[in-house]
């Protein structure tokens, strides 16, 4: 499985804002709809943000106004600026290439590739 590569993550107060980036193979971007998720320990994975390759974007309701996602075909990278973050935004965070972008109703897509991620805590 290909690796895609998260920077970005840090500590944060409440209120605060952080920019993830996501670096992916020219080959796997170009085709894929992009898409972050983060995930918690004892927790499900949680689908935050997704992109197709033409733009239409998701968000998870709880991000909503507060997270965008964004894609640079130029250098075949994915960002999620997050503002406003909250301590329950706390998580690791992943990158993932996804075989489609079809956000109705319960909106599980498969992942065809995954990046290790980057840790974003935020304090209150």
């Amino acid at each position: 499985q290909a690796q895609l590569m998260e920077s970005g993550g840090g500590f944060v107060q409440a209120g605060g804002s952080l920019r993830l980036s996501c670096a992916a193979p020219t080959s796997i971007f170009d085709r894929s709809p992009m898409a972050w998720y983060r995930q918690v320990p004892g927790k499900e994975r949680e689908l935050v943000a997704a992109i197709s390759r033409g733009g239409p974007t998701y968000y998870l309701d709880s991000v909503k106004g507060r997270f965008t996602i964004s894609r640079d075909h130029a250098e075949s990278t994915v960002y999620l600026q997050m503002n406003n973050l909250k301590p329950e935004d706390t998580a690791m965070y992943h990158c993932a290439a996804i075989d489609s972008f079809s956000p109705i109703g319960g909106y599980l897509p498969r992942i065809e590739a995954w990046g290790q991620g980057t840790q974003v805590t935020v304090s209150s």
